[in-house]
Order: C-alpha cells, then structure tokens, then sequence
C-alpha cells in the first residue's frame, strides 16, 4: 500500500471520529456520569467491538473480491457517496448547530460499560455497514494481497477510533460540561464535514 493512501486513511479515520455521534455521546456521558476511568472502559468496549467488525468486513470484503472485481467496484462507488452523505450530514449540523452531542448526566451506567459498549457496537447495524463502505474506498482490486490491506486498515481504524473516543472521554468532564461546547462541537463537525466532502468528491471522480 502507498504512502499517500495510508495517509489519506488516517486522515478520513480521523475526522469521522471527530465527528460527535452515537459512540461519542455513550463515551461522554459514561464519563460523566462515574469518572474518566469510566469513559476509558466505554472507550474500550467500543473498540473491541470495532475487531468484530474489521473481522466480519474483511471475510466479506476478500470474498466478494473473489467473486466480482466489478461488484467490489460498486461496493466502493457507493461508499464513496456515504463519505458524501455523511460530509454533507456533518456540514448541515454545523451550520444549525444541532450536534447529537448533548449528553446527560445519567444517560449512561457507570458500571458494565465495557460490556456495554461491546454489545452496543457489535450488535449495531450501522457499524457493519460503515466498515462495508468505508475500507474498500482505499484498497485496490488489482492488490497483490487486498486481504491484507483490509485488515491492516480496519486494525488501523479500529485503533484510532479508541483513541478519539478515549480522546472524547479526558475531555468529557472538562469541555463538554458546560454550555460552551457546543462552539467545540460545531466547528469539529464544520472542519470534518469539509474533509469527507473533499474526499468523497476525489474518490468519486477519480473512478473510471
């Protein structure tokens, strides 16, 4: 894998976790709810369950590469349009200021979050379909090992995803405790926005 594609990797990883959602709002609130040791246990539970799902991407992925380098080929054209969507999605949240991250105070248990957070993450739908869409954008059909690449970028996001959101739960009872932050959280979903929007648009235009 290049460089360049790695990189690119890393950044679009980034900025979809910096984008407050589910995950941040359990992250957040387990931390205020019991203490930063909790949201970090939230974190992890969250992260194991990102595994499941690299495992479950990759076997699905390398045998549909298998199958039909064109319907991989669809797989990666509409994924690159839910980068689109999701870029859009996080720009209009911005601009209302309407972010999800609003957490309560007792929106979360502070015991058995870890437990919780694997079950939250694995038993979620929406997960297994944004690995489904999102690892392929960066691997080519014409790989020497595509298998490889996939779990190497699904390692590498599931990593990265703990670390924002173990990221989210140090800042949790410092920021997003009082009525300022939601300054923070629109102009993280304004700056991520901009950049799914810019690599959607790259990945799209570059088929063919």
């Amino acid at each position: 894998m290049e460089a360049h594609t790695l990189l690119m990797f890393v950044i679009a990883t980034l900025s979809l976790n910096l984008i407050p959602g589910p995950d941040v709002v359990y992250v957040v609130s387990s931390t205020m709810r019991g203490r930063l040791r909790t949201g970090l246990k939230a974190a992890l539970g969250l992260g194991l369950g990102y595994l499941v799902h690299t495992a479950a991407a990759v076997l699905g992925l390398s045998a549909l590469i298998l199958s039909s380098a064109f319907l991989f080929g669809l797989v990666k054209y509409l994924g690159a349009c839910y980068l689109l969507y999701l870029g859009a999605m996080a720009l209009r949240n911005s601009w209302r200021g309407t972010s999800p991250l609003r957490p309560q105070a007792g929106a979360a248990p502070a015991r058995g979050v870890f437990r919780q957070g694997v079950v939250v993450s694995v038993l979620n739908p929406k997960v297994a379909i944004f690995f489904l869409s999102f690892l392929p954008q960066f691997v080519s059909v014409n790989s020497a090992n595509p298998a490889a690449e996939l779990v190497l970028l699904g390692l590498l996001f599931s990593l990265l995803a703990t670390l924002s959101n173990s990221l989210y739960a140090c800042l949790g009872g410092l920021v997003f405790g009082n009525p300022a932050s939601a300054r923070y959280t629109r102009a993280l979903e304004g700056g991520s926005g901009v950049l799914l929007l810019g690599l959607g648009a790259r990945i799209a235009l570059s088929r063919g």
